[in-house]
C-alpha cells in the first residue's frame, strides 16, 4: 500500500507529544484534550491497522523499507505479524484509558512539589514550568517508541527505540512521582530518584550488553534486517558457530529479561511502579514491559533457533521461580501497589514459560496472555489508584469497609482482582490455561510446580479485597466518594473487555496463532504427539 501506515502510527503520538509539550504553560486543560485526542488519533490508525491485516497471509504485513545509513546496512524497515498487531492495539488501547486516569496527576499542588500555578494565569519570569504538559508529553513519547519497537524488523531500528523508551520513562517516574506517602514529602522524593535510577540502570545494562550482541551479529550476518538474517539461517546461506550464536542469544535475552521482568533481574519493578503515578505504574507493566517478552518471540527465537531450545531448560526454571516468588512476596505486601507489581512478575514468570515450552498452545497462550495480562493489569491498578488518591496512603492497613461506602469502586476492584487471579469466564483464564496446558505437554513437572502461582494469586487478591473492602468502616474512608464519571469512563471498559474476552477469546487467537506457528517452525518445534492407542 502506498501509504505509510504503520509509520503514521507511530508519528502521530510522537508529534502530539511534541505539540502537547509546546502548549503554554497556563493551558494545562488544552494539553490534556491535545494529549487525549491525539491517543484516540492512534486508536484509530491502530484499528485501521488491525482491520489490514490478514490473518493466514503474509507473515509480515503493511511492510515498509527505506535505506537509511547504508554503509552498515541499516534500513527503516517496518512489518507486523499477528503478535506485532495484538500487541499495537493493546498499546492504543490503554494509553486513553492512561491519559483519562492521570487527569489531575501532574497538576500544581500543595504537598507535590510542583509550582502552584492557577489556570489561565499569564506566565511570567524567565522559566514557564509545564509539569501537566510535561507528563502527557512524555506519555505520548512512550506510546510512539514503543508501537515502533513492535513495528521495527530491522533489529538496529528496533535497539534504538528499545532504549530510547527508558528516557521519557526516567522523567515520568522520578519527576512525577506518587503523592500518597506513609511518609513525609522529603522522603517519598528521595525514593522516587532512587526507583527511577535503578529502573535506568537497570535497563541501560542490558540494553550495553544487547548493543553488543547487535554488533556481533552485524559482524556474523552483515545486515540488520531480521527477514533476512532469519531467511538466510532457514535456506543454509547463513552459519553460525554453535558458542557465537549461545553467546549472542544470551547478550539478547539479558536485555529482553530485564525488561519483561524475570527472576533475578526483577527488582527494579517494585520500587519504580510503587513510587509512580497509578497511570505511570500501568504504563510501565501494561506497556512497556510487554516489549521485553515480545523480543524474546520476535528476535531470540527466529534469529537464534538452536540456542533458543538450548537454554530452554534453564529459563522454564527461572520463570518458575518468578511465578511462585512473585506471588509468595505478593502475598506479604502491606503495600497496594507493591502488591500489584509482584503479582505482575508472578504474571511475566507464566508469558516466558509460555514462550519457551515451544508448544502452539504455549505460546498462543502466552502472547494472549500479554493482552489479557494488560487490561487486567490496568483494570486493577487504575482502580486502586482511584482509591489510593481518596485515602491519601497506600497501606492495606490504612482501609476497612471500603465497599459499605463506594460500592462502584468495590466492585470494579473485585473483578479487577479475580481476573488478577485467572477466574473462568475472565480474560487471563483463557491464557493461563492454554500457557499450563502447553508448557505440561513438554513439560509435565513444570506445569505441575506452575499451578501453585494460581493458588497463591487466589490468596494475595481475596486477602487484599477482605481487608480493604469488607469488615467494620474506618472513620478515615466513611465519607469516601464512589467511583466519579471520569473514572467510571476508565474502568468500565476494561471490565467489558475482561468480560468478552474472557468467554469469546477467539478474535485475538486468530489472529495471532499464525505468527505462533511460524515462530516454532523457526525453531524446527512440532506439538508433542498424545501418546493415546490407535482405535481399533
Amino acid at each position: 500500500m502506498s501509504f505509510p501506515l504503520l509509520t503514521a502510527t507511530a508519528v502521530l503520538p510522537a508529534l502530539g507529544a511534541v505539540a502537547t509539550a509546546a502548549v503554554p504553560a497556563a493551558r494545562r486543560t488544552a494539553a490534556k484534550w491535545l494529549a487525549l485526542l491525539v491517543s484516540l488519533g492512534t486508536l484509530a490508525l491502530a484499528v485501521v491497522v488491525l482491520v489490514r491485516f490478514e490473518p493466514g497471509g503474509d507473515r509480515y504485513q503493511l511492510t515498509e523499507s527505506h535505506s537509511w545509513i547504508k554503509e552498515f546496512g541499516v534500513r527503516y524497515e517496518l512489518g507486523v505479524d499477528g503478535i506485532a498487531v495484538a500487541l499495537i492495539a493493546l498499546t492504543a488501547l490503554l494509553i486513553p484509558f492512561i491519559v483519562l486516569a492521570g487527569w489531575h496527576d501532574a497538576d500544581p499542588a500543595p504537598g507535590s512539589g510542583l509550582p502552584a500555578q492557577k489556570e489561565g494565569a499569564k506566565e511570567t519570569g524567565p522559566y514557564h514550568w509545564r509539569p501537566t504538559q510535561g507528563f502527557f508529553a512524555l506519555i505520548l513519547a512512550v506510546e510512539a517508541m514503543v508501537i515502533i519497537s513492535f513495528e521495527a524488523t530491522d533489529v538496529f531500528l528496533f535497539y534504538i527505540f528499545f532504549e530510547a523508551m527508558l528516557i521519557p520513562m526516567y522523567f515520568l517516574i522520578g519527576g512525577f512521582g506518587d503523592r500518597a506517602h506513609a511518609h513525609g514529602e522529603q522522603v517519598a522524593s528521595t525514593q522516587r530518584s532512587y526507583a527511577a535510577v535503578k529502573f535506568l540502570l537497570y535497563n541501560l545494562v542490558g540494553g550495553l550488553i544487547m548493543l553488543a550482541a547487535v554488533i556481533g551479529l552485524y559482524v556474523v550476518a552483515g545486515n540488520f534486517s531480521l527477514q533476512e538474517i532469519a531467511q538466510a539461517r532457514a535456506d543454509g546461506s547463513l552459519h553460525m558457530a554453535t558458542s557465537t550464536e549461545r553467546w549472542l542469544f544470551l547478550g539478547f535475552f539479558f536485555a529482553f529479561a530485564v525488561k519483561a521482568p524475570l527472576w533475578p533481574l526483577h527488582t527494579w519493578l517494585p520500587n519504580a511502579m510503587g513510587e509512580a503515578t497509578t497511570p505511570v505504574a500501568v504504563l510501565i507493566t501494561a506497556v512497556v514491559d510487554k516489549v521485553g517478552t515480545f523480543a524474546m518471540l520476535r528476535f531470540c527465537l527466529q534469529l537464534f533457533p538452536e540456542a533458543s531450545k538450548w537454554a530452554t531448560p534453564v529459563i522454564l526454571v527461572l520463570s518458575l521461580i518468578s511465578i511462585v516468588y512473585g506471588a509468595l512476596l505478593a502475598v506479604g505486601q502491606r503495600d497496594i501497589k507493591r502488591l500489584v507489581a509482584y503479582a505482575s512478575i508472578s504474571h511475566f514468570g507464566f508469558i516466558i514459560m509460555g514462550i519457551f515450552a515451544m508448544t502452539s498452545q504455549g505460546q498462543s497462550g502466552a502472547t494472549l496472555y500479554m493482552v489479557n495480562h494488560g487490561i487486567s493489569t490496568a483494570a486493577l491498578m487504575l482502580v486502586a489508584g482511584f482509591l489510593i488518591s481518596r485515602r491519601g496512603s497506600r497501606l492495606i492497613a490504612d482501609y476497612g469497609g471500603v465497599q459499605k461506602v463506594a460500592p462502584l469502586l468495590a466492585g470494579t476492584f473485585l473483578i479487577g482482582g479475580l481476573a488478577t487471579l485467572s477466574l473462568p469466564g475472565l480474560a487471563p483464564f483463557v491464557s493461563e490455561f492454554l500457557v499450563l496446558v502447553g508448557t505440561f505437554e513438554r513439560y509435565p513437572v513444570i506445569g505441575i510446580v506452575a499451578t501453585f502461582g494460581i493458588v497463591l494469586a487466589a490468596l494475595y487478591t481475596l486477602v487484599l479485597y477482605q481487608r480493604t473492602m469488607t469488615g467494620p468502616v474506618k472513620p478515615e474512608v466513611s465519607a469516601m466518594p464512589d467511583l466519579r464519571p471520569r473514572e467510571l469512563a476508565v474502568v468500565a471498559p476494561l471490565v467489558v473487555l475482561l468480560i468478552f474476552l474472557g468467554v469469546y477469546p477467539k478474535p485475538v487467537t486468530d489472529i495471532v496463532n499464525p505468527a505462533v506457528r511460524s515462530t516454532l517452525s523457526d525453531v524446527h518445534k512440532k506439538d508433542p504427539q498424545p501418546e493415546v492407542e490407535a482405535a481399533k
